[in-house]
């Protein structure tokens, strides 16, 4: 019954998906307090609510932060958690990133899998259940719209005490359900470091650039300019140097000379989300190394340059670090994220997935141990997210993985993952879904996607997952 109902109402579910794609809802500073995360993200909130209460459901604004789509009556409540905000769409893809372009039964676009696509599978598997089902409880689907920055929409919705649902999942990361989460420490080690260069000075740093790349992204491009002291270093040998360098080290990195003193080396990368750091090429990891390089070559000490030659690299598993733990959540993983020179100071800012049973205090700990070797570093712990642990037998983790198993005559096993979902956002709350086993993650990735009959079968695995939540003590 739900599965043809469903199917009836599959153009209206692409349809739906790629006019919320369209919307470009990245987030932007803003000086409106009915619209704090920019206008494009409220346009994205201000659609799904209309169509809500096209499709007969309750909606709520809640301050320009969130809102929320309900139907049901009693005194329980089953949550879905999505978020509409997605992060910047970036450079070369196919087709234009906001135009929702269906190629190959695909619907291309930011956001399409992360989580648009499966914010109106959510909510047309709620429309299934509406229509054809009774249930005792209400069901509430929870629009966020901050997740990709600081999460501030939930902090919200908890502040003016909206209702916290008993249970609840997040179509935020992978199907057949998530029952652990690492912990995320973000991180900047800093160092002081002059912005005019002194006559002492035979390597100077003058800018770098990372076009601000979030520190939960493999960064793909990165620009240092490099200014030198043309009476004791001859410009012709210094990037024939530099040249020598990157053919050794095999990296992707370009020079440019600027003038007899001044030259620019960009690095190039293949970008992919921290959490998959192996999927991807650091542009800033490369750069660095290089200017170690640089700078020892000609025998000048730089501190940061120094930590990060000895203690990062190119690895992004914390061996060198001595912090490369491991257990039945995976490895643990560290993206260099950010490198930048602002207010006399020299930055880098790293991205660290923790394995569930590894304190993150204990990871704070070994980068000051090493930061307090160099007369010049300092640590700054910029944001932790405490790992999510739900039992594998939880009644939540087990009934949404046999639902999955079920829908798609399948025997997966929950997983764990290195992602941060939606899903920490409330108590008994797990990641259910979008991605099946076996496809490739394209969250944050150039030409996302969304497969049009897995976002059907997603409605589908949604409606029943809604239905038997809905019937549960």
């Amino acid at each position: 019954m739900l599965n043809t109902y469903i199917d009836n109402n599959k153009d209206k579910i692409i349809k739906s998906t790629q006019e919320l794609i369209k919307i470009p809802s990245v987030y932007e500073k803003s000086n409106n307090p009915a619209m704090p995360f920019g206008k494009n993200v409220n346009d994205a909130l201000t659609y799904m609510l209309n169509l809500g209460e096209k499709l007969g459901f309750r909606t709520k604004n809640i301050d320009g932060y969130c809102g929320y789509i309900e139907f049901g009556s009693g005194n329980d409540l089953v949550g879905i958690i999505g978020h509409l905000d997605v992060v910047p769409e970036g450079d070369n893809w196919t087709n234009p990133p906001f135009s929702a372009t269906i190629k190959d039964n695909k619907i291309f676009g930011r956001g399409a899998i992360d989580d648009k696509g499966p914010i109106i599978a959510s909510l047309y598997a709620m429309k299934a259940v509406m229509d054809n089902c009774k249930i005792n409880k209400r069901v509430r689907l929870i629009l966020g719209l901050n997740e990709e920055n600081d999460c501030k929409c939930i902090e919200h919705y908890k502040q003016v005490n909206e209702e916290l649902p008993s249970v609840s999942f997040s179509p935020d990361a992978n199907f057949p359900c998530i029952y652990a989460e690492k912990g995320i420490l973000s991180s900047y080690i800093s160092m002081p470091y002059p912005l005019e260069k002194h006559k002492k000075d035979i390597i100077f740093i003058k800018n770098i650039n990372c076009n601000n790349n979030a520190l939960n992204v493999v960064p793909k491009y990165c620009e240092v300019s490099l200014e030198i002291d043309s009476n004791l270093i001859n410009i012709t040998d210094f990037v024939d140097y530099i040249n020598n360098s990157i053919k050794d080290l095999k990296f992707n990195i370009e020079i440019n000379i600027i003038d007899d003193k001044t030259i620019s080396l960009i690095s190039h990368g293949v970008q992919a989300h921290a959490a998959h750091p192996d999927l991807g090429v650091n542009a800033i990891s490369k750069l660095i190394v290089l200017l170690y390089d640089i700078f020892n070559k000609y025998n000048i000490n730089c501190d940061i340059l120094d930590f990060f030659k000895s203690n990062i690299n190119n690895e992004y598993d914390g061996n060198l670090l001595g912090a490369n733990f491991s257990d039945e959540s995976g490895n643990l993983t560290l993206n260099v994220g950010n490198f930048s020179f602002n207010n006399s100071t020299i930055s880098i800012g790293f991205n660290i997935r923790i394995p569930i049973h590894t304190k993150i205090n204990a990871i704070e700990k070994i980068f000051e141990e090493k930061c307090f070797n160099y007369n010049n570093l300092k640590y700054i712990t910029s944001e932790i997210e405490e790992p999510l642990y739900v039992p594998k037998n939880n009644f939540l983790v087990k009934a949404l993985c046999n639902i999955f198993n079920e829908e798609t005559n399948s025997n997966f096993e929950p997983i764990a993952i290195g992602g941060g979902t939606y899903a920490r956002g409330f108590d008994n709350c797990i990641s259910f879904g979008p991605c099946f086993p076996g496809d490739t993650d394209m969250c944050h990735q150039i030409d996302e996607f969304i497969d049009i009959d897995k976002l059907i079968l997603s409605t589908k695995i949604y409606a029943k997952a809604i239905l038997t939540l809905s019937k549960m003590d």
